[in-house]
């Protein structure tokens, strides 16, 4: 019988605690393990944002021939997107999970880390060489390149459909190879986690349980209160009425921990029981299943901050907003798979210069968020839909 890849690193988590609890500090040798799964996501990270973005912006360009429902949906996506980042952020300011943790990366020194100026990320936004800016893994730079690549494309019609096509195939290839790496992720769980464990033994659970607590409650408030109230305002439908159609898209959406997956299910619920038009979600889903990503934003601003807190950084406000719209636009390069926040949230934590070590701690952690926060990935979709509806001058 094959165990499924979630149930495989609930199995590493708990083999790692023993494992951390057995060696020790001699834990860090099979760190190894655990650098090495690491080195494997940053090394998709730039093929990934190149054409996971590219390929995102393609699909808001072609949105645009469609008028004016392409761009109510496009300006819903972001707008709530940048609540549920900025919820996020508050909580994890006033809780403040990871102080007290005292981290230390290997080669990093959190007293004389200066994360980058307000100059630097403007300048480092708009590259000079945009291969040098692969090389050196400037994610801002890249994230510039692919959506001015992007809407170039869109907007050139016919001459760009073999560049699109290739786009689309590259960014199919790199959706394999990220399966093929978190299929690996037990192994380097349980390295990573055995080696917290062995030098910071138990003691790490507690703010871990507060991580974890701070990004659930973030979800709760963005999936019960922002969205509900958007809903009602906007949508004129009520949110219990709604959440009943809805019901098994959501639950769907949480045991897989995939909003593709779920998509059938979510665009069946919204048209059958919702009342909204084939014509409305037909495109307002599967645009959202790409680019809509709140609950994902949400919790990759959360751990980027527990991260920070945990190595004894203190980031700005200005550094805080760096990471909302570094997290809102990593959002819409997310693929809608198990995991992918993950990957993505390696982006946000270079936008900031902040270690990737700090990875190893919250993935004891992660399947569970990943599954809560899908669920409100496709509850914002949902949502998003019957608004659009609405404004559309549809009676649902």
């Amino acid at each position: 019988m094959k165990i499924k890849i979630h149930t495989q690193i609930i199995i590493a988590i708990i083999l790692g605690v023993i494992a951390g609890l057995l060696l020790g500090e001699n834990a860090k040798h099979v760190k190894i393990l655990g650098d090495i799964f690491i080195r494997l996501l940053r090394m998709i990270i730039i093929p990934l944002i190149l054409s996971s973005m590219v390929v995102g912006i393609v699909s808001i360009g072609n949105a645009r021939n469609l008028g004016r429902i392409g761009l109510r949906t496009f300006v819903y996506y972001m707008v709530t997107t940048l609540l549920a980042v900025t919820v996020g952020l508050i909580l994890v300011n006033i809780i403040r999970p990871g102080v007290g943790v005292e981290l230390a990366a290997e080669g990093f020194d959190s007293s004389s880390h200066v994360p980058p100026s307000v100059v630097s990320v403007v300048t480092d936004i708009i590259p000079k060489n945009v291969f040098k800016s692969m090389a050196q893994d400037k994610v801002l730079s890249i994230i510039f390149i692919s959506i001015l690549f992007g809407v170039a494309l869109s907007s050139i019609g016919e001459k760009g459909k073999q560049l699109i096509s290739f786009f689309e195939s590259f960014n199919s290839a790199m959706m394999k190879i990220t399966d093929w790496i978190m299929k690996l992720a037990p192994v380097g769980v349980f390295a990573l986690m055995a080696w917290t464990i062995g030098e910071m033994g138990l003691g790490v659970i507690k703010p871990l349980a507060k991580y974890m607590g701070t990004v659930v409650l973030g979800l709760l408030i963005h999936a019960c209160v922002t969205l509900p109230v958007l809903l009602y305002v906007f949508g004129k439908y009520s949110p219990l009425k709604f959440i009943k159609h809805m019901f098994s898209a959501v639950a769907t959406a949480f045991s897989t921990a995939s909003s593709a997956a779920t998509l059938p299910i979510t665009m069946d619920c919204l048209e059958k029981k919702a009342g909204v038009s084939n014509k409305v979600a037909s495109f307002v889903l599967p645009l959202g299943a790409t680019v809509n990503m709140d609950g994902t934003a949400l919790y990759e601003a959360v751990a980027a901050m527990f991260i920070a807190q945990a190595y004894g950084i203190d980031l700005s406000l200005w550094h805080q907003i760096i990471i909302m719209l570094t997290a809102t636009l990593a959002s819409i390069g997310a693929a809608a798979i198990p995991g992918a926040g993950l990957v993505t949230m390696v982006i946000v934590l270079k936008a900031v210069g902040l270690p990737l070590e700090g990875i190893g701690m919250i993935l004891a952690v992660d399947r569970i968020l990943d599954m809560c926060r899908t669920s409100v990935n496709v509850w914002g979709d949902s949502c998003g839909a019957a608004v659009i509806a609405r404004l559309e001058g549809e009676e649902i």
